[in-house]
């Protein structure tokens, strides 16, 4: 088969054909969660994140059904719905949805954060996760982040059999390891295989800043439509990635599958929980791959490592003295040999991390100490945002502590009514939006995405005023 034909998908279990398409310890991220890292909280519970001692704990004869059975009890089953949607394709309008697709999800922590794919709940209106007991609960969507197709989500629980992080950085090339999911709705589903490869690029995220994280871990466990956002596990039980595409023409498995490294995974998931969105440590260069041929073309030393075509203005990289056409080799004391592994390596930080850059200078080897900057060329972290305006009016999150008073968990509060449709249909200032057609609607970034969706229908408000009182409203949008 022909490289071209060998097509990249997203490992999404629409299941044949899309349709029409506890805790109470734990705070609402409006107003900061309980604790801020998952790591910490696994280190709390007795679980360390150690490396993998593959070489002293293969047993002789290799039997997984000890490590399976502890395994999927910490996978889960997702449900995502959608409501109907108007689409355009430029030329007319037409109706989509309502529809389902499901996935997996991997318990991180005994009170009900789970890491899965974003793009299993992406625009989900509702999520519901099944448990391996069958136990079904409603899940909260905490954050996503598309640039590494990752989603933290939360259900109320508590004493959850959660799954130990690995170290990703130690896996090894042709290790065993197993992978963990509910493919073609096919609940506790575990297969086995072996690491293929480390680092790999496959061109499928995309971003509109270039911002995009690629370095999966590549196996040949099979890894099948529904497995999405599950786990691929060491032979000590541990979580080494998150299962997230399929190399194949048909969109079922054909040989390979990839995963997003553990440790971008930990980084990730702790950013969305106290953040709400992920800080993003930027060097501020230009870069490719060093190959042969650009090694001859540039007069290079090496033949591996990542170039610098250019160097931005006033970047963590130009003040720390770096250089066009210099060829990073490593990170933090970690060989670099491509593009993803330096981007893994950094995506990991945090604006005004510090990270020690190791590069050539022509033959001379040197080291340059970088402070990372966010987007917009700051070292400040940037949090979710807790207000926005949405057609002349201006909405924010509910606080927990109204939430609370409410008896509700989520919402966004209309804070100051301006001229325009939301006053033409009679809303009143502090109208809490709970749902709006059926989609939950938990904070002001998903009703900025959603609204333009529904240009041209009539919409129904669901919600409560400040004073607890129940209501809805209908808007021409």
């Amino acid at each position: 088969m022909s490289k071209k034909s060998f097509v990249l998908v997203f490992v999404v279990a629409f299941l044949g054909a899309l349709l029409a398409i506890n805790s109470t310890r734990w705070l609402q991220l409006s107003e900061g969660a309980s604790y801020h890292s998952i790591q910490e909280r696994q280190k709390e519970l007795g679980v360390q994140a150690v490396k993998t001692t593959y070489a002293a704990s293969v047993p002789k004869e290799l039997d997984f059904t000890a490590i399976s059975d502890l395994a999927i009890n910490s996978v889960v089953h997702i449900r995502s719905s959608y409501n109907a949607t108007i689409k355009s394709n430029g030329f007319y309008r037409y109706k989509q949805g309502p529809g389902e697709s499901s996935g997996s999800g991997v318990i991180v922590s005994d009170d009900g954060y789970i890491v899965t794919n974003n793009h299993v709940v992406e625009d989900a209106a509702a999520v519901e996760v099944i448990l391996n007991d069958n136990r079904s609960f409603d899940a909260r969507v905490i954050g996503t982040d598309p640039t590494t197709d990752l989603a933290l989500i939360k259900i109320e629980a508590s004493e959850l059999p959660f799954m130990p992080y690995g170290n990703s950085d130690e896996v090894k090339v042709g290790q065993w390891v197993l992978a963990v999911g509910n493919p073609f709705n096919l609940t506790s589903t575990v297969t086995a295989g072996i690491i293929s490869a480390k680092a790999r690029n496959i061109g499928i995220l995309r971003d509109e800043n270039n911002y995009q994280i690629e370095s999966f871990l590549q196996t040949d466990a099979v890894v099948n439509p529904g497995n999405s956002g599950g786990a691929l596990i060491d032979i000590n039980g541990r979580l080494i990635g998150i299962n997230s595409a399929i190399a194949s023409p048909t969109g079922s498995y054909a040989g390979y599958a990839f995963a997003i490294p553990v440790n971008l995974v930990k980084k990730v998931a702790d950013d969305l929980l106290e953040f709400g969105v992920v800080q993003r440590g930027l060097l501020g260069i230009r870069i490719n791959d060093v190959t042969a041929e650009l090694a001859k073309q540039e007069d290079l030393s090496v033949v591996q490592g990542v170039y610098v075509f250019s160097v931005q203005e006033e970047s963590g990289a130009e003040e720390a003295g770096i250089k066009e056409k210099d060829v990073i080799i490593g990170v933090d004391d970690k060989k670099v040999n491509n593009t993803s592994e330096l981007q893994e390596l950094v995506a990991r930080h945090r604006p005004g991390d510090k990270v020690t850059i190791k590069l050539l200078r022509g033959t001379n080897e040197m080291e340059k100490v970088v402070t990372l900057k966010n987007t917009t060329g700051t070292t400040k972290i940037v949090k979710r945002a807790m207000e926005a305006e949405v057609e002349g009016s201006v909405f924010e999150n509910v606080s927990t502590k109204e939430a609370e008073k409410l008896g509700i968990k989520y919402g966004v509060k209309l804070k100051k009514l301006g001229q325009g449709k939301w006053k033409e249909a009679g809303i009143e200032e502090g109208f809490i939006i709970t749902e709006i057609d059926k989609t939950r609607i938990e904070n002001v970034d998903q009703l900025k995405r959603l609204m333009p969706q529904l240009k041209g229908e009539r919409v129904i408000l669901l919600g409560v005023m400040e004073n607890g009182d129940k209501t809805y409203y209908s808007i021409d949008w």
